[in-house]
């Protein structure tokens, strides 16, 4: 039996599935840090001049490289958490396991989106994939 309770799971998919995520928790650390660096390269910038949005020419494009890289920062933060989770169902033996239905998830979608929490019926349900 795998660690997901599902005998149709080949216990190295659970095994390649860690490496996966252990790698993509550090490339995901590494591009919240340099999002970070960047962002406060923007506001450090940003202090040094007297910006007045509404009447430099640069002002808008300097509020909008701000409002993107926090944007990026915001999604980052998401994806580090959906990995972070990943790893939890995987240490509690629920890792590729629908959440929905409990059906397990096909290796294929967890090779193609380690991060997975569903199957692929129930994520291509729309009454399904909302938020309760």
């Amino acid at each position: 039996m795998s660690e997901a309770g599902h005998d149709d799971h080949d216990p190295s998919t659970f095994t390649t599935a860690r490496e996966r995520l252990a790698a993509d928790r550090a490339d995901t650390l590494a591009r919240a840090a340099a999002l970070a660096r960047d962002y406060d390269g923007i506001v450090a910038a940003n202090a040094l001049v007297a910006v007045d949005d509404e009447h430099d020419p640069e002002g808008g494009s300097t509020a909008f490289e701000r409002a993107h890289v926090a944007t990026l920062i915001a999604q980052t933060r998401e994806h580090l958490e959906e990995v972070d989770q990943a790893l939890q169902r995987l240490e509690e033996g629920r890792y590729g396991q629908c959440e929905h239905c409990g059906a397990a998830i096909p290796p294929e979608r967890l090779a193609i989106r380690p991060t997975a929490t569903t199957c692929v019926h129930c994520a291509s349900d729309p009454l399904r994939s909302r938020p309760a």
